[in-house]
């Protein structure tokens, strides 16, 4: 475990979508994952955006919105085994997304599993039109930053980082990493992500984690095609590296990769950058604020 809170390692998924043959062997899975993670010193794993959904093959004789709302039933069993992971292993885990069933709706939501135990939730708030006409997922309607041990963060999903003012909203908060769980079918659908990700890390001074998913899984609709390449970046400045990248993966290949980020660097950068995004706004000219 990290004893520097400025220094933190990060682990990110790129997760390869395939049928398991039971829940059990995708936890085994997931468990591998994180004990790499931990045994390598990482403070923080992320995992992808909806990476349960190979479960719907075990679900017999269901699609569409039937068959999310029938994956949604093993959410819970996944959020606290992750929070068992958490407290065993000493690790931060952010647990992709998933869906869940609550209010008479479905939504794409996500966990912060402290290593000490609390669990906290985050939402998706804008809904892909694919999402939304196979499955029938709606927008949630909850944005913070959560306090870990090791700064502070923000989480926003796939396509809720494409919405600057979302991150915009984050940064004003105090958050140092956000990190970003996605899923892509294609390359144009990654390089949105991919860019917009890129995008907030110089304009909110903070570090950008991303994780998604690869493979075909031509057994579950909606998932038949899986495009990734997971990375961290970083500002782009004095103090960071030269193409704004401080990790990242090879294309569509299972791995986990690790990268260290100093969060004192961003402070020097809120404070004595080359240029300063967050100070030098014209806030006598234009303003954002959440309703």
């Amino acid at each position: 475990m990290n004893n520097n809170p400025n220094n933190v390692r990060i682990a990110t998924v790129q997760w390869k979508m395939q049928l398991f043959a039971s829940v059990g062997a995708m936890l085994a899975h997931i468990d591998n994952l994180i004990l790499e993670a931990t045994e390598k010193g990482a403070d923080f794993i992320l995992f992808p955006e909806l990476f349960t959904t190979p479960l719907i093959h075990l679900i017999p004789h269901t699609t569409g919105p039937e068959a999310i709302m029938k994956l949604s039933e093993y959410t819970d069993q996944f959020v606290k085994h992750f929070n068992e992971q958490a407290l065993q292993n000493k690790i931060n885990i952010i647990t992709g997304s998933m869906p869940i069933y609550e209010e008479g709706i479905v939504k794409n939501v996500g966990y912060v599993c402290h290593r000490d135990g609390r669990i906290e939730k985050y939402e998706k708030l804008h809904i892909t039109p694919a999402e939304e006409s196979l499955w029938g997922v709606k927008g949630g309607n909850s944005l913070k930053t959560f306090d870990t041990d090791m700064g502070k963060i923000g989480v926003l999903i796939c396509y809720d980082v494409e919405f600057p003012e979302l991150g915009r909203l984050l940064a004003e908060g105090g958050m140092q990493v956000l990190f970003v769980p996605f899923n892509t079918y294609n390359v144009h659908a990654y390089m949105r992500v991919r860019i917009c990700a890129a995008a907030r890390a110089v304009e909110d001074e903070c570090y950008v984690v991303i994780s998604g998913s690869t493979g075909e899984m031509r057994e579950v609709a909606n998932m038949e095609t899986n495009y990734s390449q997971v990375a961290i970046f970083t500002p782009s400045d004095n103090n960071f590296p030269a193409n704004a990248i401080a990790v990242e993966s090879g294309l569509n290949t299972e791995e986990l990769i690790f990268g260290d980020v100093d969060l004192a660097k961003l402070e020097h950068l809120h404070n004595s950058g080359s240029v300063k995004n967050l100070k030098e706004r014209r806030t006598d000219f234009y303003s954002l604020k959440k309703l």
